[in-house]
């Protein structure tokens, strides 16, 4: 015997009745009104019209045959698990961890502000903020304060300009800064959903670090490059020891954008700063926050999607993509093509695309309208005009889940057609569209929307740098604004799914707090290091950009802890670097806050003078054979004596060589310089060509990407 649920044909008229359909219904298999009572589990009554109950195969069997009963499915036992980002990428619960340590890192996170009473903040168990501690928390409008998890809390905002959609205070009235802030360093959340989706613990990488908030993007104006720097500075000087920061779109120039300088100061100080690679995909040499010294993050799909059924009158069903938090109250409902709702032949372009303008509302109103995709919104003008639902049909189909905020789902262009065949070969079309469930997907893959290589700041620096969760991630959210925050949405949750490189950032600047947990004395480089060496190699055939999309992989938390070898530099190797890269004296003095004089420092060494733990060799033609010479020292970071050989994978055209190709450690902290020579036979024009550098000991894999491009 095992436990089925049943769903019935009409909706319930009242409880009661409902309740006594449910037990006739069953008593007809079990033989008695008794045993039917005694093996009902629930009689659902409110939103929809089913039982559960303990029966046998051939019962339930029995019930599917019955005119009455729709659909009879077996009850499964399902592990919780959420937000799932964690336990996808090998961080989860039981994880070893340094509690001791990691209760004396603070995150700091630049963002939009935060949510102090959401239940990921409370401070449950932490003692007084760590000793080193030097940053404030004041009185605020709307904000109920700090405490020991949320240790820090300050907005800027030196414009000025009065915007009447925020707050003058950290308040998050946005969303995306509370959201962001607990997927780093959340509590454990048990219970945490969506409405029922993506139900489970939701945590951050390290729940006992602490937080400290700095508010420098608004709702009406964005994020200010004078805020922007205000905030790392006051981050600096509070103590936090990494930065995350998902907010992208500045310049270029290493020198002349807020956040590379900002992150510049902060390495300085030892504290690592994680930013987002930018939502700019998939065209090529779209990434941001590119600069050498902050870790960039792209966007990648966990092993699940948020998909809906749409039931026809066809008696055809059929599944689309995106967030449908809501039951329907009947069995169908007539279905119109947007095209034949509009008001005027002349609106029928428009009508096709659902703008409200061009809609006749009594021809929307009591159905489901299908709508081609142009700008999100189209089931708000639908539930605006009296209509039940929107079918939306996309020419990409989304890696995203769009959150609806009224019964909708994306289909592709094949589905859209075979709809509007349907519409048009009967007079009374129906559809339904019932509420989202999650279904497994392969993964991981690329975002579409991650943006890509080639590094347009530097032809030297293989950007972004790593890959991490970021599509459909389940975090705490903002009571202040509604989920899809338009007009009309009566949709709060204290948990929403967001997508975005917004979202990757702060999985990498938790797991970079995870680190220094277990290395207090390690440098950003190092840390760094650690995260790209050991990611998981992602599948080219999948993602065709390859490292131009995913970096060195996937985020690979608990292997990050124990790289064996770490590329390390300080601020004096950046610098050589930035005047290899032709970056002159007097604007570099601005940078580093003190006079450069590059032809009087000492040269970095190699084709790219720097000791990055990737490699990348840019051409600009195909004339002759190209060599790159590229110098790299690696630090014995494990124990000793251990010697570590070289595997290269070279790409077809391609000549790597690795001298030597063995390293003998005696100490720990040893460290040892080796050169790659990469040589060049052919390349077409566009293309790039993948390899790999792995040291090998017994104990350790370290995994250096290698990329040959030509533009």
């Amino acid at each position: 015997m095992n436990f089925y649920i049943v769903f019935l044909g009409a909706d319930p008229v009242s409880r009661d009745i409902a309740l006594e359909t449910h037990l006739n219904v069953l008593s007809a298999v079990k033989g008695s009104y008794l045993e039917a009572k005694e093996s009902l589990a629930y009689s659902y009554t409110k939103s929809f019209n089913a039982f559960a109950a303990k029966l046998s195969e051939d019962e339930a069997n029995m019930l599917s045959a019955m005119d009455e009963v729709n659909l009879v499915f077996k009850n499964q036992y399902r592990k919780l698990h959420t937000t799932r980002s964690w336990n996808f990428i090998g961080l989860p619960l039981t994880a070893k961890r340094r509690l001791k340590v990691e209760r004396d890192i603070v995150v700091g996170l630049l963002d939009t502000g935060i949510t102090p009473e959401s239940k990921s903040f409370k401070d449950d168990g932490l003692g007084p903020p760590p000793a080193k501690w030097k940053g404030s928390c004041g009185h605020y409008a709307n904000f109920t304060g700090c405490n020991n998890k949320l240790i820090g809390a300050k907005y800027f905002k030196a414009d000025g300009r009065t915007d009447p959609l925020d707050i003058l205070s950290p308040i998050d009235v946005d969303g995306h800064g509370t959201h962001t802030a607990s997927t780093a360093t959340g509590n454990l959340v048990s219970n945490a959903s969506l409405f029922g989706l993506a139900n489970g613990t939701a945590r951050g990488a390290v729940p006992s670090a602490r937080l400290s908030v700095y508010k420098v993007c608004w709702s009406l104006s964005g994020c200010a490059d004078m805020d922007i720097l205000a905030a790392f500075d006051a981050a600096i000087h509070d103590g936090v020891d990494v930065i995350s920061i998902s907010i992208g779109g500045g310049n270029p120039d290493f020198v002349h954008d807020s956040i590379s300088v900002g992150a510049f100061h902060a390495m300085r100080k030892g504290i690592i700063t994680v930013a987002s690679a930018g939502n700019d995909g998939p065209s090529l040499g779209s990434v941001t926050n590119s600069a050498p010294w902050i870790v960039t993050v792209a966007a990648s799909g966990i092993d699940r999607a948020f998909k809906s059924t749409v039931h026809l009158g066809s008696g055809k069903n059929i599944s689309g993509i995106g967030i449908n938090c809501f039951n329907p109250k009947r069995n169908e409902y007539p279905l119109i093509n947007g095209i034949d709702a509009a008001k005027d032949s002349k609106s029928k372009d428009d009508a096709r695309f659902c703008y409200k303008e061009a809609l006749e509302p009594n021809k929307v109103k009591g159905k489901v309208v299908y709508c081609k995709l142009d700008s999100w919104g189209a089931e708000a003008v639908v539930k605006e005009l009296g209509g039940m639902g929107a079918i939306i049909e996309s020419d990409q189909y989304p890696d995203v889940a769009q959150i609806f905020m009224a019964p909708a789902t994306i289909v592709n262009n094949s589905i859209g057609e075979s709809i509007i065949h349907y519409t048009n070969s009967t007079r009374s079309s129906s559809a339904v569209i019932y509420k989202t469930h999650e279904e497994k997907s392969p993964a991981p893959f690329v975002a579409t929307f991650s943006s890509r290589g080639p590094n347009s700041a530097s032809q030297n620096i293989l950007k972004p740098d790593i890959a991490a969760p970021g599509i459909d991630i389940l975090a705490s959210y903002t009571l202040r604004t509604s989920l899809t925050g338009l007009k009309g949405d009566t949709q709060f949750s204290e948990f929403s799914l967001l997508s975005g490189t917004s979202m990757a950032c702060p999985h990498v600047a938790g797991v970079a707090a995870y680190v220094k947990s277990f290395h207090p004395d390690w440098t950003p480089a190092a840390i760094r290091s650690a995260i790209i060496t050991t990611a998981k190699p992602m599948s080219r055939r999948i993602n065709n950009e390859a490292e131009f999309a995913f970096g060195s992989g996937q985020l690979n938390p608990t292997r990050a802890v124990s790289p064996g070898l770490v590329y390390d530099m300080d601020d004096l190797g950046y610098i050589q670097f930035l005047c290899h890269e032709g970056y002159n004296g007097s604007t570099l003095s601005a940078l580093v806050g003190s006079p450069v004089n590059c032809s009087s420092l000492l040269p970095g060494f190699g084709h790219d003078a720097i000791n990055y733990p990737s490699i990348q060799l840019s051409l600009e033609s195909n004339k002759g054979t190209k060599i790159g010479v590229f110098r790299r020292t690696v630090t014995n970071v494990g124990p000793a004596p251990t010697i570590f050989n070289a595997t290269i994978r070279s790409p077809k055209g391609v000549e790597i060589t690795v001298k030597p190709t063995s390293l003998n450690f005696s100490k720990t902290k040893q460290r040892k310089s080796f050169k790659v020579v990469v040589k060049v036979n052919s390349i077409k024009s566009m293309q790039m060509l993948s390899g790999s550098l792995i040291w090998r000991s017994p104990r350790y894999i370290v995994r250096s990407p290698i990329v040959i491009y030509r533009q």
